[in-house]
């Protein structure tokens, strides 16, 4: 990995020094651009998304799933679930216009803002102006390397001071991308403390709300609450975005786990195996869906053993039931 050019490489001429706010100053990557912020005056209502993407001849894409927010009132809220504070160092997915960073920044946070589409990256560099608490990763999130960038700005010099050793997520993402998104950051307990993502409505739903036993249950459920602390924050209603979408929104919050506190397994990997095959077959008993590991008659002696039914379906085990049932058929196999 490549360092960036230390702000101070900048002319002093662009830049409006801010001593007492901490700086990001190294260690990203060529491909990341450095931006200047500045405060925007007006809101990001309709008339002023509008003009932002006529000015660079922009209509929002579908294939990017691009749905703007005109609602400042919900990205301060958004801001303000997780707690976002002077000195936080925040991940930001997506930018678009720039109105949540504008929120993350007024709140004294340095911001790490990763942009896919290279015309609302060059929309957001015209925006803001004259800060140096924001970089801007013109790439997919989807494939960039998120570990190491966040490791290296958590490291620098200039972050040692820093309230926390830990960033956080705060973003209105693309919907297409959720779960990608949710997959990549919850195991990363070790890197960011909270992740306060804006999904789809049903998306949080199906993250945050089912139970065991319910039509809704899957191994994304054991996932999530593996890694996290999920909880379903509030609804923003479709007409807060501009196009507006079919569907409405939600802001979900996620407390990230440390690694020492995750479920005690032999192997992450094997376990989620485990979970994956036995929601296979939905509605069939893990005597039969797990078949492949040990014999139906294994998979009994265990359920019973935990208290369980011989007969129990995937979609009847809690978290700490698959982590029991885990580490018994697997005692004998590391």
């Amino acid at each position: 990995m490549q360092s960036l050019l230390p702000f101070s490489a900048i002319p002093t001429s662009l830049i409006e020094r801010k001593p007492s706010l901490p700086a990001i100053t190294n260690t990203i990557s060529r491909r990341t651009r450095i931006l200047h912020i500045i405060s925007a005056q007006s809101p990001d209502d309709y008339h002023a998304t509008v003009r932002a993407l006529n000015s660079r001849n922009r209509f929002p894409k579908k294939s990017l799933g691009q749905h703007y927010m005109l609602n400042s009132t919900i990205n301060e809220q958004l801001a303000r679930v997780a707690n976002v504070k002077e000195g936080d160092v925040v991940l930001e997915i997506g930018p678009g216009t720039g109105s949540l960073t504008n929120v993350l920044i007024e709140a004294g946070a340095a911001v790490l803002a990763i942009e896919k589409d290279l015309h609302m990256a060059a929309l957001v560099k015209k925006r803001f102006a004259t800060t140096d608490r924001l970089m801007l990763l013109e790439e997919d999130f989807t494939k960039c390397h998120i570990r190491s960038h966040m490791l290296s700005l958590l490291k620098s010099k200039s972050l040692l001071d820093a309230p926390s050793r830990h960033a956080k997520v705060v973003s209105n993402i693309p919907f297409n991308i959720s779960k990608d998104v949710v997959r990549q950051l919850l195991p990363m307990g070790d890197v960011f403390s909270e992740v306060a993502l804006l999904l789809q409505d049903e998306t949080a739903m199906r993250l945050v709300e089912p139970s065991v036993r319910s039509s809704n249950y899957r191994p994304v459920n054991i996932f999530v609450n593996f890694y996290s602390d999920p909880e379903y924050n509030f609804k923003v209603p479709r007409t807060n975005f501009f196009p507006q979408p079919n569907v409405d929104a939600a802001v979900v919050t996620f407390k990230l786990k440390q690694p020492e506190d995750y479920p005690s397994v032999s192997s992450v990997k094997s376990f989620f195996s485990m979970v994956n095959s036995a929601f296979n077959g939905k509605r069939k008993m893990l005597r039969k869906t797990l078949q492949h590991i040990c014999t139906s008659s294994e998979i009994e002696a265990a359920l019973e053993n935990f208290g369980l039914p011989a007969t129990s379906r995937p979609e009847e085990l809690t978290l700490d039931d698959f982590v029991k049932l885990h580490n018994y058929i697997m005692k004998d196999k590391v």
